[in-house]
């Protein structure tokens, strides 16, 4: 398969998932190296005026509006340009068949994110990988589809692209173990009697990352933390107890691999989405930019501490969902997306998320090796639960 290089041919980007936080940043990122990307497809869930005001700005190929109600907005706002129109879930699963496509930015938000990814790689589309519910809900399927279509998938999280860098150049070397590294998020250190007063207005401010309302409540909960475990055991190919959660409050160090000399790699930036956005997209060159630099005194200490998985329940219950494997992170990730939802609406408290989910856990048919098929089930019969144990 044929890759285009972004030193010598402009790779075309389609974005799925275009006005949320990874989409936004990406365009940015797309703006400043305009010599090396260009915008083929943008995608959007029902945020139509953001999509009409990105295309129009970008002069995408076709545009894709997941509400279809909102279709006739934003084909007359584009009227007067060149760009195709589309509306509906299924048409983002279609577009990334493309022929114009090489790249595809998968940074649809949780579970409705799976369909499309999948789309793309049947299509050999190489997939720039910011959607972590992908391969926490079907991560078997995917990564095998994966390697029958010579599909790559470059990581967009911070940690999972702080891994993939630190592994470059080390293809023949074993992993003894990696240590993805935490924030703490904003409840660092509190205990439970303070996290069940929480409210959501606390848990939205993040003290380090900018992020769209449901990562940073995954991130306050430590699910967030969680997903990314389950999803580096598919992306490098690891067993659970190759894995393994510090926190690190200043979010300089992203992770950390160990080799099976002991000796240790760690990638440190500065925390900002739009160096591993860049780097997925252009790999495997490093494209110049002007994002700020680091410098060390200003952060004359970083500190490390072990996760607290008995306080913040939702760690630990990822763990497991992972030895065990199967259906149970695709339980995990549903109960989950229902269960702060829940938490964003005040419908429940910051720590009823753990137990919902827990009972999810408990009370929903393991599947050893499921299927596709299977995995949509258990997505939709998880999803009644929650929303009933809500009630």
């Amino acid at each position: 398969m044929t890759v285009p290089n972004p030193e010598t041919e402009k790779v075309h980007i389609a974005i799925l998932g275009s006005t949320g936080s990874i989409g936004t940043q990406a365009l940015e990122v797309i703006k400043a190296q305009e010599s090396n990307f260009v915008v083929e497809v943008l995608t959007a869930g029902s945020n139509a005026d953001l999509l009409i005001k990105q295309a129009l700005e970008f002069n995408p190929n076709a545009v894709v509006i997941g509400d279809k109600q909102h279709y006739t907005k934003v084909k007359e706002a584009l009227s007067s340009t060149d760009i195709k129109v589309f509306a509906g879930s299924e048409s983002i699963a279609q577009i990334v068949e493309m022929d114009t496509i090489d790249t595809v930015l998968a940074a649809i938000v949780g579970y409705a994110g799976l369909e499309s990814t999948l789309s793309a790689i049947k299509a050999g589309k190489q997939i720039a990988l910011a959607n972590k519910e992908t391969l926490v809900v079907a991560g078997e399927i995917v990564t095998q589809l994966a390697k029958e279509k010579g599909v790559n998938i470059y990581p967009v999280d911070s940690e999972h692209s702080a891994i993939f860098q630190c592994l470059a150049g080390e293809f023949y070397n074993p992993i003894e173990k990696i240590y993805l590294t935490a924030s703490g998020g904003p409840f660092r250190g509190k205990d439970k009697a303070f996290l069940a007063q929480v409210k959501k207005e606390q848990a939205l401010k993040h003290p380090n990352w900018e992020m769209g309302a449901k990562i940073t409540i995954d991130s306050a909960s430590l699910m967030n933390k969680g997903l990314e475990v389950i999803e580096a055991k598919w992306l490098f190919n690891l067993k659970h107890e190759q894995i393994d959660v510090i926190v690190h409050p200043q979010s300089i160090v992203h992770s950390i691999v160990q080799f099976t000399d002991g000796s240790m790699k760690a990638q440190m930036g500065l925390p900002d989405m739009k160096l591993p956005i860049q780097y997925a997209l252009g790999y495997p060159k490093r494209l110049k930019s002007d994002f700020p630099r680091f410098d060390f005194m200003k952060y004359p200490q970083l500190s490390f501490e072990q996760a607290d998985t008995k306080t913040f329940r939702n760690l630990a219950l990822a763990f497991s969902a992972m030895e065990k494997g199967g259906n149970s992170a695709c339980v995990l990730n549903a109960a989950n997306e229902i269960a702060v939802s829940a938490f964003l609406n005040d419908k429940i408290g910051f720590l009823n998320m753990s137990d919902i989910i827990e009972e999810c856990l408990q009370k929903i048919t393991f599947i050893k090796k499921p299927s596709y098929d299977d995995y949509v089930q258990t997505d939709s019969e998880t999803r009644q639960l929650a929303s009933l144990l809500i009630k």
